[in-house]
């Protein structure tokens, strides 16, 4: 649980690790869905952001990661949509569908916790 959480979110957009133009716009999108994640219960109490690649899941996640591949999911699909959201309505409803699944999946793990 080492990787970066910027580099990974870019990875899944398709942008290149070395590319940083974009950088800040997927920092900003990173930390509004770090936010949201702290209303259903998943991450640091005291809330968390980024500001560069520095930052590791292991940092935000602890030494939980039973949700891993959920959070980094979640965080990809909304800063998907807000960053570079397809053309196709449909494509768009089938993101916000996996969303709204992995939401209430994590809602009720952390209820169970």
């Amino acid at each position: 649980m080492d990787d970066s959480i910027l580099t990974s979110i870019k990875k899944l957009l398709g942008i290149d690790k070395s590319y940083d133009a974009f950088d800040k716009d997927v920092i900003f999108h990173i930390n509004t869905v770090l936010s949201e994640l702290i209303q259903i219960g998943v991450g640091p109490k005291n809330g968390y952001c980024i500001s560069s690649e520095e930052e590791r899941w292991s940092d935000y996640l602890g030494e939980d990661n039973s949700g891993q591949q959920m959070v980094i999911s979640y965080i990809y699909l909304k800063v998907k949509l807000l960053f570079d959201p397809p053309a196709s309505s449909v494509a768009v409803q089938a993101i916000k569908d996996q969303i709204s699944e992995i939401e209430w999946r994590l809602s009720v793990t952390n209820t169970d916790k």
